[in-house]
């Protein structure tokens, strides 16, 4: 199809080259008429009118692209040209809302929206416009401003990994995953876990969550607290929250993903690109054990990361049950994103107290749920996996993930829970 329009362009090209030519040797003639020039001129003439018999409609042209689109308010709605060119611009009246080729189009009202389309190319050079128009109508059914759908939940080790939710024996991963589902869907606000770093749940609603400009989107709550009125100090878990566009529109999370970043993003000592694997404990390992610190194993699972560092997730006498998903049948467990600067401190240097600081926004479980604006998240944090602000007009899924490898003894391990979240555009 697009070669097609490139050799019509081409055939305009040649036709004004053409005429051109015509009018030269019409001129020439007229100096020195002979037969010829006068023959050459026919022959032109009727290549003329060979050429002139396909010209097509170069200014106005349909790229693959509908005149007329329907969709519903909070929906994504994806419009991919089929030609390429060196520009695009999608303008909604005099606004230009994207130079992208790929217009992402997501409308929290009803209403008739016009577009138009613009395509510069240099090599053939082309300009190349359409005109659409997309009706945003009402959902027929009212949305629910709540978690609809868990679509994974790919938890770390942690002490209360195969507690919340409850693991059974025989359950698989789409018994955990219908138990997650039961845990955080509509109002329900049961916490699960996501273990030690890098574990990780993605959800999503029942409509596309759309980004409000100046002003934060959606919330997801915890079990965060205060230690007192006058400290925020106390148990802080800070996850990382990432979103995604579902490009290919087929429901599943399987498009890139943005972090959105938070207060510690640009922090010296935020680790980007960090990785690490945690090793299933062998059923002949002989656990060591550290009274001191209320440990029953201090070697209990071991893990190595891509900084060449490596250490033990201990287990503590107040969770007895196995710390690694035992729904999974892996002996290994491998998870990669961002490293948070670790939060919590012992006061005393006993062991006895820990302390953990949350961080000043941007993250999950990090302060209390009745903070709503420190729950709260802005789409317009997106960021690329080089750091670069990116704009998501809106958002199909969001993944949270436990954002800091740290052990606070007896505590045991920073593991990120979560039991709720809403979107803030929906009352």
């Amino acid at each position: 199809y697009r070669s097609i329009h490139i050799l019509a362009i081409y055939i305009l090209q040649m036709q004004k080259t053409m005429f051109q030519v015509v009018n030269y040797i019409a001129t020439r003639a007229k100096a020195n008429a002979n037969g010829l020039c006068a023959r050459v001129i026919s022959l032109l003439t009727c290549v003329l009118f060979i050429v002139s018999c396909v010209q097509p409609d170069i200014p106005m042209v349909n790229l693959g692209i509908d005149d007329t689109y329907t969709v519903e308010r909070m929906r994504t709605l994806i419009l991919h040209p089929e030609y390429e060119g060196d520009t695009y611009a999608w303008r909604m009246g005099d606004e230009v809302i994207s130079t992208h080729r790929d217009l992402i189009f997501c409308q929290a009202q009803a209403g008739t929206y016009h577009l138009q389309l613009e395509i510069n190319n240099t090599t053939p050079s082309y300009t190349l416009l359409h005109n659409t128009t997309i009706v945003v109508w009402d959902e027929q059914v009212a949305y629910s401003p709540y978690i609809s759908k868990v679509l994974e939940y790919n938890p770390a080790p942690g002490q209360f990994i195969n507690t919340m939710p409850q693991y059974e024996v025989g359950d698989t991963y789409a018994t955990m995953l219908r138990k997650v589902e039961e845990s955080i869907l509509g109002t329900h606000r049961t916490l699960i876990s996501l273990g030690a770093w890098g574990g990780y749940v993605t959800f999503a609603f029942d409509h596309s969550v759309v980004n409000t400009p100046n002003q934060s989107d959606f919330l997801v709550e915890g079990n965060s607290f205060y230690a007192s009125a006058t400290s925020k100090g106390g148990s802080s878990e800070p996850g990382i929250v990432m979103v995604s566009i579902d490009i290919n529109q087929n429901g599943l999370p399987d498009d890139p993903f943005y972090q959105l970043a938070g207060s510690e993003y640009a922090a010296p000592s935020t680790q980007h690109q960090y990785s690490l694997t945690y090793y299933r404990t062998s059923a002949n390992h002989t656990p060591q054990p550290d009274k001191k610190n209320s440990l029953t194993d201090s070697t209990y699972i071991r893990w190595k990361d891509n900084q060449n560092q490596s250490g033990y997730l201990h287990k503590n006498t107040f969770h007895t049950q196995e710390y690694f998903p035992q729904w999974l049948k892996d002996s290994t467990l491998t998870f990669v994103g961002s490293r948070l600067p670790d939060n919590a401190y012992d006061p005393n240097g006993k062991g006895a107290y820990w302390v953990q600081q949350p961080f000043e926004y941007g993250y999950a479980d990090c302060h209390p749920n009745d903070s709503i604006a420190r729950c709260s998240f802005d789409i317009d944090w997106a960021v690329t996996d080089e750091g670069k602000p990116i704009y998501l007009p809106c958002v199909d899924f969001v993944r949270v993930y436990t954002g800091v490898q740290q052990q606070c003894g007896w505590i045991g391990e920073v593991s990120t829970e979560i039991s709720h979240a809403r979107d803030l555009n929906i009352e």
